[in-house]
């Protein structure tokens, strides 16, 4: 294992301090390292926290910021965050407006997520992404797992939330989206976790899987490599396929790399993707392309496609300034 690291226990803490350092205009670390905040918390309006394992950069706290969320907490790579890490941020950016939990389909998440919103004193609603289609229960969940889809649902949400929307809505509206969103992912390799200091799982040099998890979770199936264009089009058909719109739709498309794959190869994958959904009657009117939801150093992508209306696409294009995400009007 070669990894930029100066002590295995130590590698979560220390990336969170360099992320905060980099980005002290935008965000802070809290007390003890449980959580990373705004660092310019806005009174009266809806706190969004989300949080998971660390390894998926630059989710979650890559999203902190003016029009996305509020706090995120770390747990260690590919393990879910603790109660007590969520309570705390939950107490540091609750402005007497509730708090809204975004939370990603995976068992020890969903559970204690839980946990925190029935210990904490104040307002709380939670909403839980479930975006892939790959696969309805694996490893790590019941049900479909929660991927890059989370970042449509956290910066329209976010939108909304900036804008005055009151816990209730902001709860309905991030089902609304999720509940329109679809993912797939595909591996070209695994990834190695520091902890385990070997690949998650072992691939042939002429082998891919197909629907593979965040986490490194079994697919679909694997496969004999193909080329980009046929890979884009299983991914394409399974997410449109479940999605199953009557007629054409509007829609925003993330191709999201899993992070050892180059911006060269994703755009290439986008370009198939676009033809392949456009041949669906799906017009593409807003798009990401780039590392958004990683699996540490795993070769590979995801699709996810979200069909959008006018109001979504407006509260898409609301300003939003975080370290991964940013833009104005």
């Amino acid at each position: 294992m070669k990894k930029f690291i100066n002590a295995v226990d130590d590698v979560v803490m220390d990336s969170l301090k360099g992320f905060c350092a980099a980005h002290g205009d935008i965000v802070t670390l809290g007390d003890d390292g449980k959580f990373v905040r705004r660092a310019n918390l806005v009174d009266k309006k809806v706190a969004l926290i989300s949080g998971g394992g660390s390894g998926h950069e630059p989710l979650h706290a890559g999203f902190i910021g003016r029009g996305m969320l509020d706090a995120a907490c770390p747990g260690a790579v590919f393990t879910s965050p603790t109660p007590d890490q969520m309570i705390a941020a939950a107490q540091a950016v609750d402005r007497a407006a509730g708090c809204l939990f975004i939370v990603k389909n995976y068992s020890g998440d969903v559970m204690n997520f839980e946990m925190a919103a029935e210990m904490y004193e104040g307002q709380v609603e939670s909403i839980v992404t479930n975006d892939d289609v790959a696969v309805e229960d694996s490893t790590y969940t019941t049900g479909r797992r929660g991927v890059a889809g989370t970042v449509i649902v956290e910066k329209i949400v976010g939108a909304a939330a900036e804008n005055g929307l009151d816990v209730s809505g902001c709860a309905d509206l991030g089902r609304k989206v999720n509940d329109r969103t679809r993912s797939m992912g595909v591996a070209l390799t695994s990834c190695t976790v520091p902890a385990a200091g070997e690949p998650t799982f072992q691939i042939g040099e002429d082998e891919i899987e197909m629907g593979v998890g965040i986490h490194g979770e079994p697919g679909r199936r694997r496969m004999s490599m193909k080329t980009a264009s046929e890979i884009s089009d299983i991914m394409v058909s399974a997410i449109m396929d479940d999605l199953a719109p009557k007629d054409a739709q509007d829609a925003i498309v993330i191709v999201n790399g899993l992070g050892a794959t180059p911006l060269m190869e994703l755009y290439l994958l986008y370009d198939c993707a676009r033809a392949q959904l456009e041949k669906r009657n799906v017009r593409l009117v807003r798009s990401l392309v780039g590392n958004y939801v990683t699996s540490l150093e795993m070769a590979g992508c995801s699709f996810t496609v979200s069909l959008v209306d006018e109001e979504l696409v407006r509260l898409w294009d609301a300003p939003v300034h975080t370290a991964a995400l940013r833009w104005s009007c």
